[in-house]
């Protein structure tokens, strides 16, 4: 009798290790499909901040030659000619070092539409309104003379923000502020929804490591979590002035 009732502890043992070991490789596993998902969100956001700063720079370079020659050809350059031309070309060089710091995939096409940038955020919370997510959005400071490439990097970080509270906040609303001061743009997106917004941070969701990518190129800062009494918050912050 005891002999029987030791075989079944030892039986009833080797199952609970091994279900143990099962669910633990489980786990493994599916963490690692998640950082391959991020990574893989990381790399397409890379290459798509690529092809906007791409097209930046050959904008500001393309200014450069026309207003250069323009200046050869009527055989005079005044302060005003001069200064147009140092400014779009140090706005190149600068834009050329933050493409210098991001992974380009060879065989991507270069988009050649117009980049959004601030001016088109309330046309982008018009649009969600309109998809059942109720929206206010306060832009404070002139964003007329960001860095073009902040200026879409702000437009991008509030879109995929409001993305995530449309897709995971479930019934809510949510709210956008965006500050342009002299030496920063400080970008902010709450919501007061009670649906599952934790996990995109806890596991390093894709639009939080598209916000990540647009944040790092500017050397700035990204805070992402639940809201005490609940909700989520986004903040970035993005410095103003050359990469670091």
């Amino acid at each position: 009798m005891a002999l029987s009732l030791l075989q079944l502890v030892a039986f009833w043992l080797a199952g609970v290790f091994l279900h143990a070991r099962s669910q633990s490789a489980s786990l493994a596993a599916r963490s690692a499909a998640l950082q391959r998902q991020a990574e893989q969100a990381a790399a397409v956001e890379r290459a798509r901040i690529a092809r906007e700063l791409h097209d930046i720079v050959a904008h500001h370079l393309s200014v450069v030659v026309l207003v250069a020659g323009g200046a050869r050809a009527c055989g005079q350059a005044d302060p005003e000619t001069l200064e147009e031309i140092e400014h779009s070309a140090r706005q190149a060089l600068i834009e050329t070092r933050r493409l210098f710091g991001v992974l380009r995939e060879p065989d991507e096409e270069t988009g050649r539409a117009p980049q959004p940038g601030i001016s088109e955020l309330p046309a982008l919370a018009g649009g969600l309104r309109a998809a059942g997510l109720e929206v206010s959005l306060s832009i404070d400071g002139d964003h007329t003379a960001l860095p073009p490439a902040m200026n879409v990097s702000a437009y991008r970080i509030v879109q995929e923000a409001l993305t995530n509270v449309l897709k995971h906040a479930g019934p809510a609303r949510a709210a956008v502020t965006v500050g342009c001061a002299n030496s920063a743009v400080i970008i902010e997106v709450s919501d007061d929804g009670q649906g599952n917004q934790a996990t995109p941070a806890l596991v390093g969701g894709q639009g939080l490591a598209g916000m990540r990518e647009r944040v790092a190129v500017f050397g700035g800062d990204l805070r992402a979590g639940p809201r005490p009494g609940g909700g989520y918050t986004v903040r970035a912050l993005l410095p103003i002035g050359e990469p670091p």
